[in-house]
């Protein structure tokens, strides 16, 4: 009975592991990683929807611009610690920083729409989506969290 508490007690699972791989610096490559991922995912995306709007703001090519960034960024990141703690940072803060504007002209072109905020949440389903752009923002946000995290060895 003796060894099989031990056996048990020594098992780290959920949180615990993630816990003890933020310790231990694993968890910020895996960040690094995830942001390299997630930049070219959601760059994608943002193409096909900013085109089916025929790009008719120019201000609409920045995000499809920032994800090839982030996706350099986030490799480097994972392989080098000096790119994860210059590079890294500087491409997420500009993926965090497009990310609320377009936060803001997502808003801005619900209001411009015939009724503007007044017709409820019609515009709202029919204008440009109201909170798709901070999904970018925290595509910017796991980089910069990976960038102040410790490294793996240190």
């Amino acid at each position: 009975m003796a060894a099989t508490s031990s056996a048990t007690a020594s098992a780290v699972h959920g949180i615990d592991r993630m816990v003890g791989n933020i310790r231990t610096g694993h968890f910020e490559r895996m960040l690094s990683a995830l942001t390299a991922v997630g930049s070219v995912i959601t760059s994608a995306e943002i193409y096909f929807e900013h085109d089916r709007a025929s790009f008719g703001n120019s201000m609409m090519w920045l995000p499809v611009a920032l994800g090839p960034v982030g996706f350099a960024a986030g490799v480097a990141g994972f392989f080098s610690k000096r790119a994860a703690k210059t590079a890294l940072p500087l491409a997420s803060a500009a993926i965090v920083a497009n990310g609320l504007q377009g936060t803001y002209l997502h808003a801005r072109g619900v209001s411009q729409r015939p009724g503007g905020w007044g017709l409820g949440t019609y515009n709202i389903e029919m204008g440009p989506p109201l909170l798709a752009p901070l999904l970018m923002t925290m595509v910017g946000g796991m980089g910069l969290l990976a960038a102040i995290l410790r490294r793996e060895g240190e």
